[in-house]
């Protein structure tokens, strides 16, 4: 029996079905819905990263297409074991779809967590599990009538009955505690036209399986398919609406791909009463949703307009911020030229100073009296400082004007540092410091650069030293790293705390926050130093084991 084919049906598509036996309403209320809620579900879950909330989806939309083709193959199927297996099927594929929305509302109404918590889950999975345990047997289809090839549906499908409203009751009350709890009109509003969408389309799907089976009247099923539509259309406005899943749909797109599946669907029907309330209901569809949609699309177009209004007031700013900041680099450079004037006006005098002073302590004029040598003496090391001072300044100004000329010769970098330190020995002896010196003789130490502006590096680190050392030693090592020469001028002073390090070689920067003496300067030193060795392509840094632990500045060349 199982065997024959059903009365009245000659399998012409596939050896298999009959579509000509199927009801007018059949292919133009389940064909739309399959094809758009395949499209969307396809685009959204491909355009949103594969997100799990549009994994989700698509579960849902690819759940009801698998539904809905398995009606198709009840209505148009010829053999009665086909028939069969599919009624067997029915009540899975069912519970699949409601399953899912739950767990899609639950994701898309917060979209902040990565899942469901593991107890829904196993909830979920307890209210699904009678479906695949009693599939083949007579709990879900207890006979077959092959008169009309229809199952007769056993206890399963009164569970399943059950099942589904509980569900849509479950979404509501969901819903309605994230509306109240939402922070603004907005998100009420987001969460009310989800919240519809989902419990439209599950309270139709269900209502008209429901009487259908009640009356046995098949064709109420075919307004279930219809919920799918509202289903999506009002998740279309939402994406538009709300920019739903993060994405930028236009949402003609949309209306003008259900155009065309709704219009292809009439080519379907040959009965004109019946063409003529498809029209009407197409007609209505179209309208309801186009108004949605182009509130949605006029919407974007008034954002757009505002954008576009504050970008041009943008670049009105942005016009006044670039002349503005022209002034501001006018008034640097002017400022740059006029500390570089002053400081070239104050120099020459300060030689003659120092000049004169250094050949009074000489004695070059005469033999001076004690009180007045020490004045003479105060006098020059307080011009010799402010000669450093001023020849920083100069410094500085020649590298903000791009002027800083370096007359590269080749020289002996060991020579150079021991002169400086010869010079220098005098002062560290006079604070009552231990100084060293110590180079490998059999090194080479050759270079090519500006010797006076090495020279002034090397002293400003020894300075340094000198400065920040109460008491103790300062040492100076000159040795070969590699294809490198290393400077390395450490001492026993200070120290400096590690967050302070980075910032030494910056312009006005000086590392007072030891708080343990009193330190003058201008805090260029460093900077220049850096600049000079970074011009000779070479590097320098500054370490410190903290504070009272002294510090090591090095020099690579």
């Amino acid at each position: 029996m199982l065997l024959s084919m059903c009365a009245d049906s000659i399998p012409s598509f596939l050896s298999l079905f009959d579509p000509s036996i199927a009801p007018p309403l059949l292919f133009y209320s389940y064909l739309p819905a399959i094809i758009l809620s395949l499209v969307l579900g396809v685009y959204v879950m491909c355009k949103n990263n594969f997100a799990l909330v549009s994994k989700l989806l698509f579960a849902v939309n690819i759940s009801f297409a698998i539904w809905v083709l398995n009606i198709l193959v009840q209505w148009i199927a010829v053999y009665h074991n086909v028939l069969m297996f599919s009624w067997q099927l029915t009540a899975m594929f069912e519970s699949l779809l409601f399953l899912f929305s739950v767990y899609f509302f639950y994701i898309f109404m917060d979209k902040e967590k990565r899942d469901i918590p593991s107890y829904l889950k196993i909830i979920l999975m307890f209210l699904y599990l009678p479906m695949p345990l009693l599939l083949g047997s007579k709990w879900n289809i207890g006979s077959y009538d092959p008169t009309n090839c229809e199952g007769i549906v056993g206890p399963l499908w009164t569970y399943l009955y059950y099942f589904e409203p509980l569900v849509i009751i479950w979404i509501t009350s969901l819903c309605l505690r994230r509306y109240l709890k939402a922070p603004d009109s907005g998100a009420k509003k987001n969460i009310l036209f989800s919240g519809i969408s989902v419990i439209a389309f599950l309270f139709l799907f269900w209502s008209s399986n429901y009487l259908g089976e009640l009356t046995k009247s098949y064709q109420i099923n075919f307004f279930g398919a219809m919920g799918m539509m509202i289903f999506l259309g009002l998740m279309a406005y939402i994406i538009v609406r709300f920019k739903a899943f993060n994405l930028k749909l236009i949402g003609s797109n949309v209306l003008v791909l259900a155009l065309w599946v709704f219009t292809g669907s009439l080519l379907l029907i040959d009965n004109i009463k019946v063409l003529h309330l498809i029209v009407a209901i197409t007609l209505a569809l179209t309208v309801i949703l186009g108004i949605f949609l182009i509130r949605g699309v006029r919407r974007e177009v008034k954002q757009r307009e505002e954008i576009e209004k504050l970008l041009k007031a943008l670049e009105k700013s942005n016009d006044k911020l670039w002349v503005a900041n022209e002034k501001l680099k006018e008034l640097d450079k002017q400022k740059t030229e006029f500390v570089s004037m002053a400081s070239h006006q104050l120099r020459s005098p300060l030689t003659s100073i120092k000049g004169y002073s250094s050949m009074l302590l000489e004695g070059s004029f005469g033999e001076l009296g004690e009180k007045a040598k020490g004045a003479v003496e105060v006098v020059f090391q307080s011009s010799q400082k402010l000669v450093r001072v001023i020849e920083d300044f100069l410094n500085i100004t020649r590298i903000e004007l791009g002027t800083m000329k370096y007359d590269q010769t080749e020289l002996n970098f060991k020579e150079l540092v021991e002169t400086v330190a010869k010079e220098l020995k005098v002062t560290v002896e006079k604070k009552g410091l231990q100084f060293s010196f110590d180079a490998d003789p059999a090194g080479d130490y050759q270079l090519i650069g500006d010797a006076g502006k090495l020279s002034q590096v090397v002293s400003n680190l020894i300075d340094n030293a000198i400065k920040y050392t109460p008491g103790g030693w300062i040492k100076v090592i000159l040795n070969r790293v590699a294809d490198k020469i290393r400077l390395t001028v450490s001492d026993s002073g200070v120290g400096m705390p590690k967050e302070v390090i980075p910032t030494l070689f910056q312009k006005f920067i000086r590392a007072d926050d030891t708080g343990k003496i009193n330190i003058t300067g201008t805090g260029l030193g460093l900077y220049v130093a850096r600049q000079i060795i970074e011009a000779h392509h070479g590097k320098i840094w500054a370490e410190s084991d903290g504070l009272g632990k002294g510090s090591r500045f090095i020099v690579e060349l």
